[in-house]
């Protein structure tokens, strides 16, 4: 089931599965290192709503 396990069998099926989820991880990642570096860069500079009740 895992890479690491000794019966594994790099075929095409395994080589396009790891290959999409590492992709679809990649881009997650990337997104949510922009929105959190974007919101830190905006927090610091005093930007946003404020939100006063």
């Amino acid at each position: 089931m895992f890479p690491f396990i000794f019966e594994w069998m790099w075929d095409m099926s395994h080589i396009v599965f790891m290959g999409g989820l590492w992709y679809a991880l990649t881009i997650l990642g990337l997104g949510m290192t922009y929105c959190i570096g974007k919101a830190a860069l905006d927090t610091a500079a005093g930007k946003g709503s404020h939100h006063h009740h």
